[in-house]
């Protein structure tokens, strides 16, 4: 049968529907995949001239205290695709503590599993030498979220301490080194103190034990010596000179009359002068009136001070005192006669500064 006209037209209609209806499936599919794209894996974090982005959660904090640290801080470039994607990750149930950084490059699905698998960026904390508890607990709670009330009762709960690091409260002080840690930011305080005791603990090795034992010291009794040492002095080259010295003083049972101590105990290392008054204060860390080392460290030794002990000078000297010229060298006597002449010489030098105190 002959193709009529209407035939044709009418093929061509559907034709034409059929190009239309792919276009439109097309056009649709294309707008769907931009829509996944945008909302799983377009940058969604804000860049910033500043340095790095970070993300602090707090232990326990809500999904909404995340959205308002998130909007606060202005961290996200499309804050609706977040939640939108969060929601149906059941991210608000799922909430984990942390320091996070946040790349430029991150989009709400890779955002969202580092939120949620909570694998942190450690925190660079540097422990600063300090001389009391309250210094530390500063120290510790302006770097990490550790709470600092929970650090404070841990460092005076003599039984805990003794249970857990064979100390008590007041040689506690002796399980902290001064230098670089690289610690979690949400570490509690008790994982702040078992943190300090695996890097004690690696510090006194078999070696530096059997050390100490040759001296006649205990690791503690080390601390306690080298926080000595440290506040005496600043130069490496006098500290082994000085640990010996005082070791000197410790075999022939002579008091070690060291000066720091006494600053300990009334509080005030900025004194430049320590007066006979200041030797009458009544205080176990008096070594002016006790024989012996103190109770504890009167700073948190370093490693340097710890070595020096543990490898002092071998010499004959039992006095020591400060440079007329204020160098922070020391000079050094066998007799105490000699040390007098070294004395009133430092003692004049302070005089013509009219340092009194």
């Amino acid at each position: 049968m002959p193709q009529t006209s209407s035939d044709s037209s009418s093929r061509r209609r559907r034709r034409r529907v059929a190009f239309t209806l792919l276009v439109l499936t097309l056009l649709g599919g294309g707008a769907g995949l931009y829509a996944a794209w945008r909302v799983l894996w377009q940058p969604n974090v804000t860049a910033s001239a500043f340095g790095p982005a970070y993300l602090y959660i707090r232990t326990g904090a809500s999904y909404q205290a995340v959205l308002d640290s998130l909007a606060r801080h202005e961290l996200l470039i499309e804050p609706a695709t977040f939640r939108w994607l969060a929601a149906r990750r059941d991210y608000p149930a799922h909430v984990q503590p942390g320091r996070y950084l946040l790349s430029p490059e991150l989009g709400n699905a890779a955002l969202l599993e580092k939120l949620q698998q909570g694998p942190q960026d450690t925190v660079p904390f540097e422990l600063n030498a300090f001389k009391y508890k309250p210094q530390l607990v500063r120290q510790v709670s302006r770097q990490l979220e550790a709470d600092s009330g929970a650090l404070r009762q841990l460092l005076n709960d003599n039984r805990f301490l003794l249970q857990r690091y064979q100390l008590d409260t007041t040689t506690v002080l002796t399980l902290f080194l001064p230098g670089p840690y690289r610690l979690f930011w949400n570490t509690s305080a008790r994982q702040f103190l078992d943190s300090a005791a695996a890097v004690h603990g690696r510090f006194w090795n078999a070696q530096r034990r059997q050390r100490a034992d040759s001296l006649g010291l205990s690791p503690v009794q080390v601390h306690v010596l080298a926080s000595i040492v440290q506040r005496e002095t600043a130069k490496p080259e006098d500290k082994p000179i000085i640990a010996g010295v005082y070791l000197n003083r410790l075999r022939s049972r002579m008091r070690l009359q060291a000066d720091p101590t006494l600053l300990w105990a009334i509080g005030n290392f900025g004194v430049k002068r320590v007066l006979n008054r200041d030797k009458l204060v009544d205080s176990p860390y008096n070594t002016y009136r006790h024989a012996g080392l103190p109770p504890g460290p009167i700073t948190s030794a370093n490693r340097q001070s710890l070595n020096a002990v543990l490898k002092p000078a071998a010499h004959r000297f039992f006095f020591f005192c400060a440079r007329p010229d204020l160098s922070g060298y020391s000079d050094f006597a066998e007799s105490y006669a000699a040390h007098r002449r070294n004395a009133r010489r430092y003692q004049h030098a302070l005089d013509s500064l009219k340092i009194r105190r």
